[in-house]
């Protein structure tokens, strides 16, 4: 059985990314790329379905023990776990560095004190889980090859075969170290390169000193914020630019329930704030990538803007569930793709909108395509702004005129005006002012509830909806309007948790919802730090800063977050980790930073 998934650990090499179980154990890994078939299945199902274990002497049928403690190396994505057992002190380092060739994930045994016997069981398995590779020794090399894919197995500890299963038992001694790599290759070309491993780990360690030293956050929530910069980092598709939104598919947003979505795309809206977080801290390169990837994914056809991509930039994202994989816990259906693609989401407009307008405003290189783009984005919206559409959460229920993605058609226009103001585009600015308050107005008597003070979820809804707190954030309204102070206090009540947190909306529990789906789910996070950010905005600094300390209390030992927190069973749920949850960490962490609301 797979651990919580906060006992994950995430290691990558900015092409893919492993999660490492607290016991030693690789439950996850796609190859070559975040998208690809998985190679270790184990987290969506069983130990059939692919696993790497690697750990102090266990039996073959089990799970070793729990490591006694682990970290990350200083600022870095390596990741030390140490066991301390009865003869003796055994440290892994485990990593991907990162890569121009073959990918490879590195784990080297190290003896710390006495004499530790250990095992490594390796179980790949093609096709997320369902197909068994040949497993063939080639010139003094272990090689499983499947169709097109072939994975390469190096160490010099004595191997062997059996139950479909690649064995290693050794003892490690003080100052002993045993390293052990697999290196995914196409199995129609020659053999990956014999792999070197300590020569790896120093680059990888380079590599991460050089890019944290960018860091222009020097601030109280440092370490939270270099953590979650060196995760968004590793979601980051290193060769195109773009980031996926988790590594992960399908873990569930409710323990046994339906919500159970494939992350590994890249959505526009979550690239698009991952790419302000970066800017607000210092990496430009990234900026700068992200916004070529974005010229090229829409080339040249903004009106048919899908809201998310393939990390290369690919349109095509059918969805499908794959019936052999039980699902994490038994969460069930287990799908890769997203149906979502194609849906209206307006929202998207004002996001991108946004990430360009930023990406100006911090002295990004001038683009004209850049601006182009914007441009032909709000004579669409000119056409559509007032349609309904699927909104920020991709509900799979009936459209709405969400409230949220009107306000981000706002957000769209503004943003561009601005563009024009400056000078650095040619515009039809009187018209775009006009139709710039047109939907202002249409928000505030159409999404607004005046007897209870507050906006709500969609026109004419009583439903409230945590999106509304991106209102004084966005610009759209001054923090100190009472009608923004009302929907603040409007969500406190009715969508806050026993312990504080923020729902994103009223779920229906076996019941179908706003969103086309039964079943519940937990708090979102991202909502969560809206919310303490809005308090700062309206001057209730100290209940901003204990509401974020208590999602700071939420990361697991590493400093990392799922999408979700179940209230009830007090563990994260959702995919894992998840930039939509580790951006707003960093962006509360500079607004109460600049506050001076930190401390005690």
């Amino acid at each position: 059985m797979a651990g919580r998934i906060e006992d994950y650990a995430l290691i990558g090499d900015m092409q893919t990314a492993a999660l490492v179980c607290r016991d030693g154990t690789v439950d996850w890994l796609c190859l070559p790329r975040f998208d690809s078939h998985a190679v270790f299945a184990g987290l969506l199902g069983t130990e059939e379905h692919g696993f790497w274990r690697l750990g102090p002497a266990h039996a073959a049928d089990a799970r070793p023990p729990a490591a006694t403690r682990r970290t990350y190396r200083g600022e870095s994505l390596i990741l030390e776990s140490e066991w301390d057992t009865p003869r003796g002190t055994v440290r892994i380092t485990d990593f991907m560095p990162p890569r121009d060739g073959a990918p490879q994930l590195i784990r080297i045994v190290e003896g710390v004190t006495g004499r530790v016997p250990m095992r490594s069981a390796l179980r790949m398995r093609f096709s997320y889980g369902r197909v068994v590779p040949w497993v063939h020794r080639h010139e003094g090399r272990t090689v499983a090859v499947a169709g097109p894919d072939s994975v390469w197995f190096d160490t010099h500890a004595e191997t062997y075969g059996k139950s479909l299963t690649t064995y290693a038992d050794f003892t490690v001694a003080p100052g002993d170290r045993i390293a052990f790599t697999i290196s995914w290759q196409p199995s129609h070309k020659e053999p990956p390169p014999l792999p070197e491993p300590e020569q790896s780990l120093e680059a990888t360690e380079d590599f991460w000193r050089e890019w944290v030293e960018q860091c222009t956050y020097h601030g109280p929530y440092r370490e939270a914020v270099i953590r979650s910069l060196i995760t968004l980092k590793a979601l980051t598709y290193a060769p195109t630019g773009g980031i996926v939104a988790a590594p992960t598919t399908s873990l569930p947003e409710e323990i046994g329930g339906v919500r159970n979505w494939d992350y590994r795309y890249t959505w526009l809206r979550d690239a698009a704030i991952t790419l302000s977080s970066l800017l607000r801290t210092g990496y430009r390169d990234e900026a700068r990538a992200w916004r070529e990837w974005l010229l090229r994914a829409v080339a040249g056809d903004p009106e048919n803007l899908q809201i998310m991509y393939g990390i290369a930039g690919e349109r095509e994202l059918g969805e499908a569930e794959l019936d052999w994989l039980p699902g994490y816990e038994q969460s069930a259906p287990v799908r890769v793709g997203n149906g979502a693609a194609h849906q209206l989401q307006l929202d998207v407009y004002g996001e991108v909108t946004e990430a360009l307008h930023l990406a100006h405003m911090t002295g990004l290189a001038r683009n004209d395509y850049a601006a182009l783009l914007q441009l032909k984005l709000i004579r669409y919206l000119e056409q559509h702004w007032d349609e309904p559409d699927e909104g920020i959460w991709e509900v799979r229920g009936p459209r709405r005129h969400f409230v949220h993605s009107k306000v981000m058609a706002w957000v769209a226009v503004d943003r561009t005006i601005k563009l024009i103001e400056s000078g650095d585009a040619d515009g039809p600015l009187e018209k775009w002012r006009d139709l710039r308050d047109e939907i202002h107005r249409d928000v505030c008597e159409k999404g607004y509830d005046k007897e209870r003070n507050t906006f709500t979820q969609s026109y004419g809804s009583r439903e409230l909806d945590a999106s509304l707190l991106l209102i004084p954030q966005m610009g759209f309204l001054p923090p100190d309007d009472k009608r923004v102070i009302g929907t603040i206090e409007a969500i406190q009540r009715e969508l806050s948790t026993p312990d504080g947190f923020i729902l994103r909306y009223p779920t229906s529990g076996e019941e179908e919802g706003v969103d086309g789906l039964p079943g519940d789910e937990g708090a979102f996070l991202a909502c969560s730090f809206w919310m303490a950010d809005d308090l700062a905005m309206i001057g209730r600094v100290d209940e901003a800063r204990k509401l974020f300390e208590k999602l700071l209390a939420l990361r697991n030992d590493l400093g990392l977050l799922a999408e979700e927190w179940d209230p009830r069973l007090q563990r994260q749920v959702g995919n894992f980790p998840q930039a939509f949850s580790h951006v707003p960490l960093i962006d509360t962490a500079l607004r109460l930073t600049a506050s001076g609301a930190y401390g005690g």
